[in-house]
């Protein structure tokens, strides 16, 4: 009796974080190319196209107050939901971004020194 209740409730509480984040994908990468309605993310399994509304939140690393948003060559997290509109086009990804975490790459200058030539 004590043992089935205790492998019951054992079992209750390890499937109890797996629900904690939800519905949320993360996709982490790179950004290839960014508009206003979409970002295209570089990351290890290939390109993700994520659509982006007025509802998305950016937030950058290194300015957290600031009004910034990512630009191509950024290393960025994106959380984002599953685009379940019915109304959605072909063509349209079906990623909807609700908050994108963005880090500023650091932008190398390039020194254009000759070439010797023997």
């Amino acid at each position: 009796m004590w043992l089935s209740l205790i492998v019951t409730l054992t079992c209750l509480f390890i499937s109890t974080p797996s629900y904690a984040y939800g519905a949320d994908i993360h996709v982490l990468g790179t950004v290839m190319a960014i508009d206003a309605k979409r970002v295209e993310v570089k990351t290890s399994k290939g390109q993700v196209d994520v659509q982006i509304n007025k509802k998305t939140r950016y937030k950058d690393q290194h300015d957290p107050k600031g009004a910034n948003m990512p630009e191509v060559g950024d290393r960025v997290i994106i959380m984002a939901t599953k685009n379940d509109k019915k109304g959605a086009k072909k063509g349209e990804p079906l990623l909807l971004a609700t908050e994108i975490n963005f880090s500023t790459a650091p932008r190398v200058s390039i020194s254009r020194e000759p070439v010797p030539v023997e």
